[in-house]
């Protein structure tokens, strides 16, 4: 009986230093390959397809693209930064949404959000844009709010909590849909109550 199967084989290609983004920090890393190859009595005998490149920091065992190589400490911050304000703009939205609709006192607010609490300019092209792709794709705020926060430091969930708080109320009177996503950030950004606080407040400056 003839035993023929696959296994992948990784070998490691090149050394160096270089800043981890998940680390925060300059550590060593190895720049390997992935391949897989056709075995024969477990034996591999012959490569299929070519091989996967990618950066593994030694420390911490993140995987990397090979880009990540050419970011120094300076550029990768500004890029989390810029990634930051879209995807916190993107979850202001979403929970203006909540409730299925979007009105002009909302349109307005998230076109102030923008510059004021996020540092970006805001257009109503793009807000239709991503309210299209949201409602398209049923993209949830929590859900949503849950896979990119991790990113985020604590100054971070505390603006993104105020740009969502100043969107959600921009009629006035917050929809429960909208009250009920509000309601779990303290909990998802691991905020106390008096930090939750202080940060509504806070934006209830901004907006007076």
């Amino acid at each position: 009986m003839i035993l023929i199967g696959t296994m992948n084989l990784t070998r490691t290609q090149d050394r160096g230093n270089f800043y981890c983004p998940t680390c925060a920090i300059t550590q060593t890393y190895r720049l390997r390959a992935r391949r897989p190859w056709l075995t024969l009595y477990f034996i591999p005998t012959v490569p299929v397809g070519g091989p996967e490149i990618f950066v593994q920091g030694d420390q911490c065992r993140s995987t990397w693209d090979p880009s990540v190589l050419e970011m120094d400490q300076q550029s990768y911050e500004k890029a989390a930064e810029e990634q930051f304000r879209d995807e916190a703009l993107r979850a202001s939205l979403l929970t203006v949404i909540a409730d299925d609709k979007i009105t002009e006192n909302e349109i307005d607010a998230l076109q102030k959000i923008g510059p004021q609490v996020l540092q970006r300019t805001v257009d109503r092209e793009e807000l239709g844009r991503l309210c299209s792709i949201a409602q398209q794709n049923k993209i949830d705020a929590m859900n949503y709010v849950l896979t990119v926060s991790h990113r985020w430091n604590q100054e971070q969930k505390r603006l993104a909590l105020q740009a969502m708080f100043l969107a959600a109320s921009a009629e006035g009177d917050i929809a429960e849909e909208q009250m009920n996503v509000l309601s779990e950030l303290r909990e998802i950004f691991e905020m106390t109550d008096g930090e939750y606080q202080s940060a509504i407040e806070e934006a209830l400056e901004w907006e007076a």
